[in-house]
């Protein structure tokens, strides 16, 4: 559910957001029913995919020192910042030796990590963010404090929802480190080039959202992984 517009942080009361604003307070029911696929469906995955998340967390263990999580403050909706949790898929305290953004060869990167991102299986426990209302399947990917800093008036409206794991800026730039590789700066690369370009597929699916089409997107998702 919305909140009240006179409710929202004062930077996304804007006329840039407006429209969007009013755009998914017409579709109620389809918010209703995103949370609760996203509840149940998020439970049930946690059920079923335990034994493999056992399994890839002792193997993380075994391949390098350090934990097994990675955590990471992240924006979602209404500006809100929350841990984002995923499989440790790189060296500890990364962050200290290297850019935020990571690219293909980045040497940072463990052995088993390579294969967790290969396949976004290092994305599994974002289930527990996703039961807890942080994210959802579907929507804006949630980037870090310093990315959200460089958003434009209108790209504050995907803070009306919640943060996704998977979008269609997701599958549209699913090569996004082989594309970062060559660069030297690479944040602000992203900041200026890459970013812009994803905001312009997730400010599109904001304004046409549509629950079923959420169900196609994280369908095709899984497609691209597997191809």
């Amino acid at each position: 559910m919305l909140k009240r517009w006179d409710n929202l942080p004062e930077y996304m009361r804007t006329d840039a957001v407006r429209p969007y604003y009013d755009g998914l307070k017409k579709k109620t029911i389809g918010l209703i029913l995103k949370r609760w696929f996203d509840f149940s469906v998020a439970v049930l995955m946690m059920i079923i995919l335990m034994p493999a998340m056992i399994g890839i967390a002792i193997g993380i263990g075994i391949d390098s020192k350090g934990g097994v999580f990675f955590l990471q403050e992240r924006v979602t909706q209404y500006g809100r910042r929350f841990k984002i949790l995923k499989f440790r898929t790189m060296i500890a305290n990364n962050e200290k030796k290297g850019n935020p953004v990571t690219v293909q060869g980045d040497l940072r990167i463990t052995k088993i990590g390579k294969i967790l991102r290969k396949y976004r299986l290092d994305e599994l426990p974002q289930l527990i963010n996703i039961i807890l209302g942080d994210m959802s399947f579907c929507g804006t990917r949630p980037e870090i404090p310093c990315f959200v800093q460089a958003y434009s008036q209108e790209m504050m409206a995907t803070l009306l929802l919640p943060a996704g794991v998977t979008s269609e800026a997701s599958i549209q730039y699913k090569d996004e480190e082989r594309l970062l590789k060559s660069t030297r700066n690479v944040k602000d690369v992203y900041i200026n080039k890459i970013l812009p370009e994803k905001m312009k597929y997730n400010l599109e699916s904001l304004k046409n959202y549509s629950f079923i089409k959420e169900i196609g997107i994280m369908i095709r998702t899984i497609l691209a992984v597997i191809r």
